[in-house]
Parts: structure tokens; C-alpha cells; sequence
């Protein structure tokens, strides 16, 4: 009997397509066909792969009005934000840009007597696993390097974003890329953890949850195949005394409910010195007032609806156990607000890290604010998670927010912004954020292996 899968659409609960999942025969034979595709793929010029890969962002970029209004569809994003292309042609440009030279030999020496040095190699096969909440763009992190680095790519995307693989697909096809080299395929968990434990692929690269994460490194376990992740965050922002006060609200309550919060560095948690406390909460009370609720296609919306309900019940779970515990809500429910996916965005005060939503993951359009009277005390609450992907620290002393930084268990620290992946910088994380080196020159060094050569010239 064949398995499918569906994928239910935000916006009204209906399902927006239904389709058909990989056998476990059919999986390996694609694992197969991917191996035997790589090599003749590693053996071509890196010029013609990047030129290919260039190829292929042009074509997504064809179609971006198409993408913004299929992204509303299948995870709820306001299509007045214009689907995703920025960032994914970003990305995928700065690492056709720099392949030349992270990938081009390391030359130890070269003389009469020896030639000694380091070639980058393709692993051979790159699994990668992507999320649905910003499906083009975390999947090119990983696409582009990997296959301008001679990898052969198998995607297996969320089953929130199904389509975004499947679009993925054709556009990298289209380009020239061998449909053996990127292959877009449907799995259940089963099949995707046996490709990995026996050896089928050759890296893995896994953003989702710490559960999805540790899943992953279990069907690895023992066969030395790398596994990278990124996997769940708690982000803090830090408002200290000499911050701009209404760019720190604006960027901070965007960083926190922009995608109705669920963005991988999204912010969850603010510290505020307390001489702006009141200040900031005033503004950010008006800020998230101002938005608007309701159906991602109509382009007066400015927060959408959660992508499943099951993650807007987790978020609401949050916010009551908070307020049962002594926390102030500060929005009041707003119209579009159904009790399914369309959630109202919450600021909570009087919130403390006994509370599930300064500790635990939201995922969603709510963020606690705190007071603080200090530096220290602000770095030992921002340090108090488990998780470590980005920092935001708001000041004008630059100094300051470095010095700050250095003392932050985090992968990105930024000052003065919050929520951007700059892809010159490695995107990286700690603790149960996970452990990879996404983007910048450090992503070559993951997507391939290091091999020596020491050559003794014959001499007579």
C-alpha cells in the first residue's frame, strides 16, 4: 500500500497537497543513483558548477510572486513580505563568490624536492534535512556549497514545505544540474534514519528540533558519517542604559514576531536596564498593537498564522502557565485570533526563568521582558538556557557589546541587530543548539574532506 503524506495549509485547515512517500527500496536506489552521479559531477570544472548553481538562483528569482504566494499557502507567511528570494540569492551568491578560493588547494611547498599539499574533496553524497520556516532560504545554506563543492545533494524537506523541495528541483534542473546530483525526495523518519545508518549518504545536515537533531546523530552513531545541526534557540536581546531606545523596540519586536515568531534567531527573551524598562515596554505594547492578524494573502497582513496548530497550542500553553504563574500579558486578543493558527502576539512582564517561556523554546509570537540592573546580571540570564545560537546586545559603545560578547554562550553575536544571517560569517551555535559551520569560508571546510599529498620529486 502507498504511503502519503499531507500537507495541511494555515490559512483554513484544507490540504494544499498530498504526496506520495519514497519506499525504503526506492530511497536507496536514489542514494545509489546519487553516488554514481557524483563523481563525473566532482570531475567537472568548478567554474561550470557555479556557473550552474548561478544558473538555477536565477531561475528561482523568475518567480518570486509565485514563491510568496505558495509560501502563504503552505506555512502562512504574509505574501506582502514577497516570498524569500533576498536572502536566498544572497546566500547562494557570496558562496559561488568564494569557492575559488576555500576550495582551491592548500600548497605547503612546491620546490625541486617535494610537493606537499591539501585538496578539498567532495564527502559524496549530502543529505540535507530543511525546516519550514524559511524553506528556500535554510536549504540553500547548505544546497550551494555542497554542490559547488562537487557533492551530490538529496533533500528531503519538511512536510510543511513540501513544495518548496519540489520547486527547488526543477529550478536547479533546469539550470543544467544532473537530476541525479539534486534530488528532491519525500521519506518518513524510518527510511531517512536507515539511508544514514547504513551508510547510503555521506554527510548530513539537519536543521529542526533538538529531538530531530539527536534522531539524526543516533542513526549515525557508528559510522563516522558527520553530522551537522541546528537545532532549537532561545534567543536574548539586552537593552542597555545608552541604547537607542526606538531602534532597539523596533528591530527587537521584529526580531521576535516577524514569520509570527518563528524564526530560528528569532528573539524569545529581552533583558531591559531599568532605567528603560517602562519605556520599552510602552513602545513595544504599541508596535505589536499595530500589527495586523489575518490571512497571509491579503497584503494589508502583517502576522500571518502559525504554519500548524499543533505549534500555536504549544506557544498558547506558554503564555496561560505564565500568566497562571504571575505574568502580565499586555496584548489583548485580537479579532482574527481563531484559537487555532491564528494567534494573538504576547508581550509578557513580571516573567521569571522558573517560567516554561523564558526557558523553554516558543517558536511563536510571544517574548518575555525582564528588567535588569547591570551588565552581569544581563549576562547570566542570557547565559541561563540551554540553548546558544545568537545574542542581540543593544548599545552605542562598541567596545562594550564585544567585551559583553566574549562572555555570551552563543554562536552570533550581534550589536545593534538582531535576526539576519550575514553569509560572510560562519552560522553556528552551542549547547543544544547543536554543533555545523553553515555559510562563510568555514562551510567549505564542513561540505569536504581534507586530503594530503606528499610528493617526492626523483632526483638524481
Amino acid at each position: 500500500m502507498t504511503k502519503t503524506v499531507d500537507l495541511i495549509s494555515p490559512i483554513d485547515g484544507s490540504v494544499y497537497l498530498t504526496r506520495e512517500v519514497l519506499t525504503r527500496d526506492a530511497a536507496f536506489e536514489a542514494a545509489a543513483n546519487a553516488r554514481r552521479a557524483q563523481e563525473r559531477w566532482a570531475n567537472r570544472p568548478l567554474e561550470d558548477r557555479i556557473a550552474l548553481v548561478l544558473k538555477a538562483n536565477e531561475i528561482v528569482g523568475q518567480s518570486t510572486d509565485r514563491m510568496a504566494t505558495e509560501l502563504a499557502h503552505q506555512m502562512g507567511r504574509p505574501i506582502r513580505y514577497g516570498g524569500e528570494f533576498g536572502g536566498f540569492s544572497e546566500r547562494l551568491t557570496y558562496m559561488a563568490e568564494v569557492a575559488p578560493e576555500c576550495l582551491a588547494p592548500t600548497v605547503v611547498e612546491d620546490s625541486d624536492t617535494f610537493r606537499r599539499l591539501i585538496k578539498h574533496k567532495p564527502w559524496g553524497t549530502v543529505l540535507v534535512v530543511a525546516p519550514w520556516n524559511y524553506p528556500y532560504m535554510t536549504a540553500i545554506n547548505t544546497i550551494a556549497p555542497a554542490l559547488i563543492a562537487g557533492n551530490a545533494v538529496i533533500l528531503k524537506h519538511a512536510q510543511q514545505t513540501l513544495q518548496v523541495g519540489e520547486r527547488l528541483a526543477e529550478a536547479f534542473h533546469e539550470a543544467g544540474v544532473p537530476k541525479e546530483v539534486f534530488q528532491n525526495v519525500v521519506l518518513d523518519h524510518d527510511t531517512t534514519s536507515a539511508l544514514i545508518g547504513e551508510r547510503a549518504v555521506d554527510f548530513v545536515n539537519f536543521t529542526g528540533s533538538v529531538g530531530g537533531g539527536q534522531a539524526m546523530e543516533r542513526a549515525a552513531a557508528g559510522t563516522f558519517t558527520p553530522v551537522s545541526t541546528e537545532l532549537g534557540g532561545k534567543d536574548p536581546g539586552y537593552v542597555r542604559a545608552d541604547a537607542d531606545l526606538d531602534a532597539a523596540v523596533e528591530t527587537l519586536m521584529d526580531g521576535a514576531m516577524f514569520n509570527a515568531g518563528q524564526c530560528c534567531c528569532g528573539i524569545e527573551r529581552i533583558y531591559v536596564n531599568e532605567a528603560l524598562f517602562d519605556a520599552f515596554v510602552e513602545k513595544s505594547v504599541a508596535w505589536v498593537n499595530a500589527q495586523s492578524l489575518g490571512n497571509p494573502l491579503d497584503p494589508e497582513t502583517t502576522l500571518g498564522p502559525m504554519a500548524n496548530i499543533r505549534f500555536a497550542r504549544e506557544v498558547r500553553a506558554q503564555i496561560d502557565e505564565a500568566i497562571a504563574d504571575g505574568a502580565t500579558a499586555h496584548i489583548a486578543k485580537m479579532e482574527a485570533d481563531d484559537g487555532g493558527t491564528y494567534l494573538t502576539p504576547q508581550i509578557l512582564t513580571n516573567v521569571t526563568h522558573d517560567m516554561r517561556v523564558m526557558r523553554d523554546e516558543s517558536f511563536g509570537p510571544v517574548v518575555g521582558i525582564m528588567p535588569v540592573d547591570d551588565d552581569q546580571t544581563a549576562i547570566r540570564l542570557m547565559n541561563d538556557s540551554r540553548f546558544g545560537l545568537t545574542a542581540s546586545v543593544w548599545t552605542e559603545d562598541a567596545e562594550a557589546a564585544e567585551s559583553i560578547g566574549d562572555l555570551l554562550q552563543t554562536g552570533t553575536v550581534f550589536m545593534n541587530r538582531c535576526d539576519y544571517l550575514d553569509p560572510a560569517l560562519c552560522w553556528t551555535g552551542c549547547k543544544d543548539t547543536g554543533r555545523g559551520a553553515g555559510l562563510s569560508k568555514l562551510a567549505y571546510g564542513a561540505l569536504t574532506r581534507p586530503k594530503s599529498y606528499h610528493l617526492k620529486k626523483v632526483t638524481s
